[in-house]
């Protein structure tokens, strides 16, 4: 980390060792944003996030929008960004990836600190307002990474290393996760599809006729056999006779009506058949007694 600030030799540091190896140092301060930067480090990267993100502010405030109040953790692991009132964790900038920490000296309420992203691995440049504190901030910072170098070297570069296993492993877990995530909706979608193309339709009818148990289609009165018109409004045409006659049990054909005719019995039966016809004009005889079916001749 490049300090922006001049610790003199014999001054000794704000807090104990203690406070921020196990625990945390907190302020309250005002988040003006955060903007990113070309470079890691320097005076005029900074200056000119702080430039912009002034302006910024002047434009919320015409608007009638409040600069958002957070809190400030600093310990050897980072600088962690909470919301003041819920305490969530809106930024956890990890000490080993800021690599630039500075207080105007023009404006004791502003100061700033450059975070390299570890999801996008862009440089981004987080500004304060911290009521004229800013160069104990600033101090607090500096002491933080004083502490974490010596820890480093006790540790031989070790804890360092373990720290980013961890973090990465962390990543991994969170990317595992969000896809599980998108494969549980996906597995839901298809089962959904799945559903609804087994269920048939509510009102559907199926398409074969029901038969009983000898294979035959009941009658039922509601639904008599009424010939369909055509289509063209005229009455259909009768049903076609079969060519082949068919003849009974006894090897006889069977007497059709439709077809039977004068021309259908030989002559000597038709004659018989005709004098028959006239016996019925004039009477009805019966084992040789004869009844008149005139009324006036009386009884019989």
């Amino acid at each position: 980390m490049n300090r922006a600030f001049n610790r003199k030799k014999d001054k000794s540091w704000m807090h104990t060792p203690e406070a921020l190896a196990k625990h945390f140092i907190a302020y309250n301060v005002k988040f003006l944003g955060h903007t990113e930067v070309d470079q890691p480090k320097g005076t005029e990267v900074v200056r000119d996030a702080v430039r912009k993100l002034k302006f910024q502010k002047h434009i919320k405030k015409s608007a009638g929008q409040k600069i958002p109040k957070v809190e400030l953790q600093i310990s050897i692991y980072g600088v962690k960004i909470l919301d003041l009132k819920s305490k969530e964790v809106q930024y956890n900038c990890q000490l080993h990836r800021i690599s630039f920490c500075a207080d105007d000296k023009t404006d004791k309420r502003i100061f700033t600190f450059i975070c390299k992203d570890s999801e996008s691995n862009k440089h981004l440049c987080y500004v304060f307002d911290s009521e004229k504190c800013a160069e104990e901030i600033t101090l607090t910072i500096g002491q933080a990474f004083d502490l974490a170098y010596k820890k480093f070297l006790e540790s031989g570069g070790k804890d360092v290393e373990t720290r980013k296993q961890i973090g990465g492993l962390q990543k991994r877990i969170q990317d595992l996760e969000a896809e599980n995530s998108e494969l549980k909706k996906h597995l839901q979608v298809l089962e959904e599809q799945l559903m609804i193309a087994q269920v048939p339709p509510g009102n559907s009818m199926s398409s074969k006729t029901p038969t009983d148990i000898f294979d035959m289609v009941p009658f039922s009165p509601l639904t008599p056999l009424v010939p369909l018109p055509a289509s063209n409004g005229s009455a259909p045409p009768p049903p076609a006779r079969p060519t082949e006659i068919r003849k009974d049990l006894f090897g006889a054909e069977p007497f059709d009506p439709f077809t039977c005719g004068a021309a259908d019995f030989p002559p000597d039966i038709q004659s018989k058949l005709d004098e028959m016809q006239e016996g019925f004009k004039m009477g009805l005889t019966v084992e040789g007694t004869v009844f008149s079916l005139d009324p006036l001749e009386g009884r019989c």
